[in-house]
C-alpha cells in the first residue's frame, strides 16, 4: 500500500489537521491582537467619514452618552484595542480548533463575535437587544453603528482564519507594522498638541452640533418624534 510522503518537521505546520494545536498561545495572541487593531482602525476611519461621527456623537441623546470626537480618550481608542485583542485571545484560545480546523471557521467565529459582542452583550450597549430594551436611545441610534461593527468583526474573523490557514512570515511583518502605526497614531492624538483649526471645530457648536445640557438632548429627540 502506498503511503503519503512524510514532510519535514515544522513545514506548513498550521495547514495540518491539527494545525490549531501547533499554534502556541503567544503566536495566537499576537495574531488576534494585531487583527483587532488593524480592522478596528480601518473600520473606524471609514465610519468616521461616511457616517459623520463627529456630528452624530454630539447630537441628541448621544451628546450625554458618548465622548466628543476631540476627547483624548477617543484618540486613544484604536491603540487601546490591544487590550480587547488580548481579552479575545484568552477567551477564544480553548475553542481555536473550531475556527481553524473545521470548515467555514471564519463564519463560525464571526457568528460568535456578532452574537455575543454586538447583538447580545451583557450590558445595554447601543445596537444590542439589551440596549433597545433598557435605554432611551431612539432606534435609529441603535442601527446607525451596526454597519461598522458588523463589517469590522467580519474582517477580523476572515483575516484571522486566513492568516492561520495560509501562514507566511509576511503576514506577521505586515500586521506588526500596521499595528505599530495604529498605536503611534493613537499616542500622537493623545499627547501631541492639536492644530488651532481642529480645536475651534470642537468648540464651535455650529460646526460640531454640541448640546450643552441633557434638556436640549431630550428636546431634540422629542422634536424628531
Amino acid at each position: 500500500m502506498a503511503t503519503e510522503p512524510s514532510r519535514p518537521e515544522g513545514e506548513h505546520r498550521d495547514r495540518t489537521p491539527d494545525g490549531a494545536r501547533n499554534v502556541g498561545f503567544w503566536r495566537f495572541l499576537y495574531r488576534v491582537t494585531t487583527c483587532q487593531l488593524v480592522t478596528y482602525f480601518v473600520a473606524g476611519m471609514f465610519a468616521y467619514v461616511l457616517l459623520d461621527y463627529r456630528t452624530l456623537f454630539q447630537s441628541g441623546h448621544l451628546a450625554v452618552f458618548m465622548r466628543p470626537m476631540g476627547s483624548p480618550w477617543v484618540a486613544a481608542g484604536p491603540g487601546l484595542q490591544a487590550i480587547r485583542g488580548a481579552v479575545f485571545a484568552l477567551v477564544l484560545w480553548p475553542f481555536r480548533r473550531v475556527f481553524f480546523d473545521e470548515g467555514r471557521g471564519w463564519l463560525k467565529l464571526w457568528g460568535l463575535v456578532v452574537g455575543l459582542c454586538i447583538i447580545s452583550p451583557a450590558g445595554p450597549a447601543p445596537g444590542s437587544v439589551e440596549g433597545i430594551i433598557y435605554t432611551t436611545l431612539p432606534l435609529r441610534h441603535h442601527l446607525v453603528s451596526l454597519p461598522e461593527t458588523v463589517l469590522q468583526t467580519l474582517a477580523f474573523s476572515a483575516l484571522l482564519v486566513a492568516w492561520h490557514r495560509r501562514p507566511h512570515r509576511a503576514w506577521g511583518i505586515a500586521m506588526g507594522v500596521l499595528s505599530a502605526l495604529v498605536i503611534l497614531m493613537s499616542a500622537s492624538g493623545v499627547f501631541l498638541e492639536r492644530p488651532e483649526r481642529f480645536r475651534q471645530r470642537q468648540e464651535d457648536p455650529h460646526t460640531s452640533g454640541t448640546r450643552s445640557a441633557p434638556n436640549q438632548a431630550r428636546a431634540a429627540d422629542a422634536a424628531s418624534e
